[in-house]
Parts: structure tokens; sequence; C-alpha cells
């Protein structure tokens, strides 16, 4: 048996890590060890420290419960601080000087970073590019943390398109691509040359092992297809996936994760082209006989059930024992009165209300004694089961016969992707059928920075507000920013098209922040005129706003109606726009760079008109409350919408430190 350790850097991601689960499934058909790990790596090596801790401590005393104390020797092991010892209220026992000892023995051992490497195989997972940095810091983290260097396994999207920066950078020598061959992790094992990673269903138990929560709740995630039929140059899917796949086997997978982990709500697919396939017909006919059909419902099954049953049948007990655990609390949260007393003391005499003395056997005790409670006041509401081809439609591909097999399914949004003004025609088209076979909910990704021209993502946004109005129908749009796939440029997000500049993008920016990177559809009540606030009546309010003040527009009535500052920044703007100072004052403008204007020019009007630009609304007492408002609003829209808190993609800017401090003191 190896000790195997599953990495996810630590940023903000919406989906689980497919390829982890998929390697977790694959090592523990070969019996292995499995755990994963998302968040602060230093507690990763704490927790495996006061493993190793305890097992001496309970050698040197067993009369002390020592798991219950874990918290304070944890505390002492990181930082050190003689307090932690004092809180663990030793004084008085028999051997209180040796364990004493042996807690600053691994105090040391943590801070002087002396420890024993832990496990026998390491892989780290990445993500987008412009994760670099916390990329690299992990696998750099975790190298001393494996018996053999050699045994450090990186893969995933940075690794496929970065492979020889982030080998100059780590050491270590990413895989490329897919696990779709035999025996590619594992050649000199018998048992592994017969298994295809990429084909293996996913180990969901991975998940409860991690405090980190993705937004996707119940949902089976899948392919129906792999790869893609185009070549677009801003794509990383014809790397990643070189070969189109027109059909991949489901069924067989969903049945082992139904019967495993219980009936999910949603499918999830996370197809690259599906309409690209010849089989559409047949994938569509696939998800209604897994029960996905216009109307279906999903009653929740038996969690707690489910989560003891694994307890006593799966080798990931560390998972089970915490979802167990959880569901306990939870259910602890709904009973009242007499019930609640009865749950309580049921725990509390089982040592289930702290998780640092909870056991599988006593776990499994007080499920004896609480099912037929937790069976009666479990939640058996029905909900409606919903479909999302998550990565998008190709709008060229969409026929009638498409778009009416596609409305048999309860397709939530139907994603129609609108990349570039140059296919208009045929996402209208796209659209206007979608509409005509009932499908009323629509999301794209409407990607700028790219090539396109500013006016082009203006105009885009327009003509899905005009297909609103015009079809009676809802469409979120997601504006997504370009950032190159290869090369410096990838690893940040500081890229700026040929036709951009830094100030455009943050103009695009400070509007998208308020509502999380979704322009709302137009049809909802009250939204249509946020949209031709935030981003003009026309073009040329457009560009307007584009050259504004960042502080203007984000506080847009606090300036504009209440202080007047706009008024007055406009009718300077109109004036210098027209006089030969433009160029010079643009220039500054479009760096987006307004520190030290006296070093930047000397002209003495454009120095005061840049004055604008410097303005900060911490200076300010007033709160916009316009703005508070719409954010109010947007929240509310993404609380109540499962599927939009979905597709929020974090590829939006996130504001700089000292603006978002502001924006968390005036919306929250």
């Amino acid at each position: 048996m190896r000790k195997i350790l599953l990495i996810e850097p630590n940023y903000k991601n919406k989906y689980p890590p497919i390829g982890l689960m998929k390697i977790a499934s694959y090592h523990r058909l070969l019996g292995d060890d499995v755990k994963f790990y998302k968040g602060e790596l230093k507690d990763l090596v704490i927790d495996e420290l006061f493993e190793l801790c305890l097992i001496k401590l309970n050698k040197i005393d067993t009369s002390i419960n020592w798991i219950q104390k874990a918290f304070f020797i944890k505390q002492y092991i990181k930082s050190g601080k003689k307090h932690f010892i004092e809180l663990l209220e030793l004084d008085g026992t028999k051997y209180a000087p040796l364990a004493i000892e042996v807690i600053n023995e691994f105090s040391k051992t943590f801070r002087k970073k002396t420890y024993e490497p832990f496990w026998d195989r390491i892989y780290v997972t990445t993500l987008f590019t412009f994760y670099w940095k916390i990329t690299v810091e992990t696998i750099n983290f975790v190298k001393p943390l494996v018996k053999d260097p050699t045994q450090v396994f990186v893969g995933g999207v940075l690794a496929s398109l970065l492979h020889k920066e982030l080998e100059e950078a780590t050491g270590i020598k990413p895989h490329q691509g897919l696990l779709d061959r035999p025996g590619m992790l594992d050649p000199n094992i018998k048992e592994a040359k017969k298994i295809i990673i990429d084909n293996l269903p996913l180990d969901y138990s991975i998940l409860d092992e991690i405090d980190y929560q993705y937004p996707t709740e119940s949902a089976y995630f899948t392919f129906m297809t792999k790869g893609c039929t185009r070549k677009c140059a801003f794509c990383s899917v014809p790397i990643l996936e070189p070969t189109y796949k027109p059909k991949i086997e489901t069924k067989g997978k969903f049945d082992e994760i139904k019967e495993l982990y219980g009936e999910q709500q949603n499918l999830l697919l996370m197809d690259n082209n599906v309409l690209a396939s010849p089989n559409f017909a047949e994938i569509i006919q696939e998800i209604k006989d897994m029960g996905f059909v216009k109307g279906a419902t999903w009653e929740e099954p038996n969690q707690l059930e489910i989560a003891i049953r694994n307890l006593q049948n799966h080798p990931n007990t560390r998972a089970y024992t915490k979802r167990s655990f959880r569901l306990f609390q939870d259910l602890l949260k709904r009973l009242k009165g007499e019930n609640q007393q009865f749950a309580y003391n049921i725990l509390d005499d089982c040592q289930l209300l702290n998780f640092e003395t909870t056991t599988k056997e006593n776990l499994i005790k007080a499920y004896d004694e609480l099912k037929d409670l937790n069976e009666k006041y479990r939640n058996k509401s029905k909900k409606l089961r919903y479909v999302d081809f998550n990565q998008g439609t190709d709008a060229r591909y969409v026929t009638d016969e498409f778009m009416r097999l596609m409305s048999e399914i309860p397709i939530r949004p139907l994603r129609i992707a609108f990349d570039y003004i140059g296919i208009r025609k045929q996402y209208e088209n796209a659209v206007k059928l979608a509409a005509k076979h009932g499908i009323r909910e629509l999301s794209n990704y409407i990607l700028y920075n790219f090539n396109d021209k500013p006016e082009d993502l203006y105009n885009r946004l327009e003509i899905n507000i005009n297909l609103c109005h015009e079809h009676n129908i809802d469409i979120f749009s997601f504006p997504m920013k370009y950032i190159p796939l290869f090369g410096e440029d990838a690893k940040h997000r500081e890229y700026t098209g040929k036709h951009w500049n830094k100030k455009f993008i943050r103009a695009v920016q400070s509007v998208l922040n308020v509502t999380k990177g979704i322009v709302a559809p137009a049809s909802k009540k009250g939204q249509t005129s946020f949209f031709h606030k935030a981003f003009g009546k026309n073009i040329e309010e457009y560009f307007e706003i584009l050259y504004m003040p960042e502080t203007y527009i984000i506080y847009r009535n606090v300036f504009e109606k209440t202080l007047g500052y706009t008024n007055i920044w406009r009718e300077e703007y109109q004036s210098i726009k027209k006089s030969e100072n433009w160029e010079e004052a643009k220039e500054i403008i479009e760096s987006n760079d307004f520190t030290n204007i006296e070093e930047k020019t000397v002209n003495p009007i454009i120095r005061e008109f840049l004055r604008h630009y410097q303005i900060q609304r911490s200076n300010l007492k007033n709160e916009d409350v316009e703005y508070k408002e719409l954010k109010k609003d947007y929240d509310r829209l993404i609380k109540s919408d499962r599927f939009i808190n979905l597709t929020l993609t974090y590829d939006f800017e996130e504001l700089t430190p000292v603006i978002k401090k502001k924006y968390n003191k005036i919306y929250n």
C-alpha cells in the first residue's frame, strides 16, 4: 500500500478537480491509501506531524484524551508559543514533562523543516495559466514531502500549456494532455496496465476530506464527447484534447456513481463541442434514459444513510467520518424541542459534538439510534432536475432539429458561444431557434481583449438585449477577458489586447465586479436600464464611460448626482477631446497610471484634468445607494438560481485590495 497525496492549489475555482477524482479511483483500485488536500499548505504538514505526535503521546499517557486537545497541540506545533502548552492543562499529570518534551520536539521539527517525507507519491493538478504563482509555490512546497523526488506528478491545463516553463520553475517534468492509455502512471505494475484512468468513474468521496466547498452541489460531472472540431486560436482545447471523440460511454459510470453516492440532482456536461457530434441524437436519448427529461424531479436521497454505509464499506474512512459528523450536526439543527434534546443526548453520549472526539465506531452507534428520526425529518421535497452543457454550444452547428432535441431535456441554461462579432448571424439564428422550441433561459460567454475591438463587446451585449426583447427570453452574458495561452503573458491577468488598453479593461472590470461578472437578462424588471447606465446608451456614451475615472464609474450616484463631479469631468472631457492636448492626455489615461502626474506632463491643462482620476472614494461620507441596491439584486439573483452561480468563471479580475476594502465597507 502506497501513501498517495492529491493536491489542488488553494485558488478559488468552481468545479472539483475531475482529474484527481479519477486518479483517486485508480489508486483505490490498486489498494493504495489516498488523501486529498486543498488549503493552507503549512496546515497540511501540521496535520501529519500531529498524527505522528499523537502516536507518541498515547504511548506516554493513555489516561489523557489527546484528541480533545488537538487544537492546542497543533497551535503549539505551528507557533511554538508557550501559551498553548498552558491551555493543555497538563499540570499535575504524571507524565506531563515527557509529553511536553514530545510536543516541543514536533514544534521544532515543523519550524526548522526537519521532518521526514510523508508520502510515496504526490499529484498536483493545475488549472488556469494565470494561477502560475500559486501553482509553482504549491509544487515547490510539496517536493520535500515525497520520499522519492521522481514521484511528484503534475498535470492539468497549466501543466500542458506551460510545460517547459513549469519544468524550469520546479524541476518537475509535467504530464501533458490526458491519461487516456493503459499503464501511463505505473507501467511496471501488472494491474495498472489494464486501467485507462480517463475512463474511470469519479471518486466523489475525496471532496468531503476538505473544508473548501465547490459551488456545484449535487451534480453528475462527465463528458459525452471529447475535444473539438474547431481550432480557435484563443482556445486551449485543441492542445489539451487534440482528437475529437464524437461519443463516450457514460451510462456505466453513472450507474456506479448512483450506487455508491446516491442519485445526483443535476447533470453537468463538460463537452467542448457536443453539437459537432454525428451521434447527437443518441446523446440526447442517453440523457433522457438517465432520467433527465422535461419536468423531471429529484428527491434528495438519505445522505446520512449513504455516509454511514460508505463509512463501513468504503476505504476512505477519513472522508466519511467527516461527512457523517457534518450530517449529524445538520440533523441536530433541523430538529426542535424534545427530538432535538434526544438527538443531542445521543451525540453527547457518543462524543460526537466535536469532530476531534469523533470515531467511526461511535458514528455507527449513534446512527442506529437516530436513523428513524433522521428519515422522518430529512429533506424530502421534490426539486427540478437540470442539464447544463457548461462549456457552451457552437452556434455554427445549430439546426432546427438539434434545437428540437435539446428542448426535450431540461436544459438550463442553454449556453451559446458568442466569441466574436463575426458569427453574429449564426448566433442570432441559434437564439431564435431556441426561443422557437421553448428554451427561454440562455447564457453565453463573450470573449473580449483578443482580436476584437472595444466596440465589439458593447455591440454583442446590446444584441443580447435586443434578442431578449424580441423573443421574450432571458440571456445571461458573461464577458470573459482573453489571456494568452503561452509565454509570460499567460502567467498573469495583465495582458492587454492589440485593440485594447489598460484603462478600457479596468473600466469594464469596474462594472463587472459589481455584478460578479454577470450582465443580467434585459427582460428582468429594472435591469435594462442598468445595462445602459453601466455601458452607455450608445457607442459614444460607452467610450465616454471607458475613459471615465474608475471611482466615478463605480460610485455613479455619489459623483454624478450628489457631488456633480461627473458632469464637471464630462464637460472637461468633451473640451479636451477637441483640443490639441487630447493625444497626450489620451495616452496617459489609457496607461491607467495616475501616480506622479507632474512627472508625466508639464501641460497645466492636462494636469488639472487628470486630477479627476486621483479622487478616492475613501475621502467621502456618502454611499452610492443605487449601486448598493444593484449589488443586493445581483446577490439575490445568484443565490436564488444555483445554475447562475455555477456559471461564475472567476475569470474577471479581482478588485485591488484598496478598492476591495471600499467595496466591502459599502456593500456589506
